[in-house]
């Protein structure tokens, strides 16, 4: 990975098109040994905490300069070029930015994790420094020290997420040694998720769920069973069981509370509406047009 220390300068831009205005704007200048490397394979090393679909999507938006003119991402650099980023300087940020006006109830803390109630609505992270309203948002802003605690920049101290629909608890650990620790626990099975789950029609007293699950090829926000024949998107997989307990079951709908050690994503939900059952207020994959005692988002809790 290029350093961004050897080749990171801030300079003033001049004899740009479109810059009416010279201002000193951050620039990275292409060493010798660097020679005809892409604009894109060059920016992802000065800017190593950047997702890569960031680095595209910053492209597209013609928001880096060389030689005056907007570079693309195949474009083929020559040793001693100047390329100059012309988007907001926030854009750069290496985490969430922090914001101070949300407000999470902090169920428990202490020297190592935190739990945290997500309410509905609210985001687990964002995936750049453009995303705000997150929980992830917040964590930065009241513990800044979580930025260094993770696997992700834009994940601070979050050891797993919830549906952004999806209210509820959260772990967050404190310090990295926590983080790994979380981490194996759950690969484990140590840990235990349970949710409490609004769903149609009536249910049986318990049951189990046992289906892989993959991603949609027809629409990347969905997951779905693995079809009989096996195909699945990109061949990827994901074994996942879910344990269901029927608390009551009252004109039509089923309370219950609902059980899973995998954490695959939509499990529940995916799950459930599998079997005839999907949680009221999933719009994804329930019915959609149907919205049971005014609720505005899917009945689904963390708890």
């Amino acid at each position: 990975m290029l350093s961004v220390a050897r080749v990171a300068r801030y300079s003033t831009v001049g004899d740009m098109e479109d810059q009416a205005v010279h201002r000193a704007r951050p620039s990275w200048t292409v060493p010798s040994e660097l020679q005809d490397i892409r604009l894109d394979s060059f920016i992802r090393g000065c800017l190593p905490h950047l997702a890569r679909r960031e680095i595209e999507r910053a492209l597209r938006a013609r928001l880096f300069v060389v030689g005056g003119k907007m570079g693309r991402k195949g474009d083929r650099l020559r040793a001693g070029d100047v390329v100059f980023f012309t988007g907001p300087e926030w854009w750069l940020a290496p985490h969430p930015m922090p914001d101070f006006g949300l407000q999470i109830p902090v169920v428990y803390e202490d020297g190592s994790i935190l739990a945290l109630n997500k309410p509905a609505g609210i985001p687990t992270h964002g995936f750049s420094a453009r995303d705000t309203r997150t929980l992830a948002n917040f964590l930065i802003a009241r513990w800044p020290d979580l930025a260094q605690v993770g696997k992700s920049r834009w994940e601070p101290g979050l050891v797993h997420r919830l549906d952004t629909e999806t209210s509820g608890l959260v772990l967050v650990a404190k310090t990295q040694a926590a983080f790994d620790r979380i981490k194996i626990q759950f690969q484990r099975g140590q840990i235990r998720k349970q949710y409490l789950a609004l769903v149609w029609g009536e249910t049986p007293a318990h049951g189990s769920i046992r289906l892989p699950l993959t991603h949609d090829p027809r629409d990347e926000r969905r997951m779905r069973i693995v079809p009989a024949d096996g195909v699945t998107k990109k061949g990827k997989s994901w074994p996942a069981l879910t344990r269901f307990r029927t608390r009551g079951v009252a004109a039509g709908f089923s309370l219950l509370d609902v059980q899973m050690t995998s954490g695959v994503t939509h499990q529940i939900r995916v799950h459930l509406a599998a079997i005839g059952h999907p949680i009221v207020g999933d719009s994804l994959y329930g019915r959609e047009r149907e919205r049971a005692f005014g609720l505005e988002r899917q009945f689904l809790h963390a708890s």
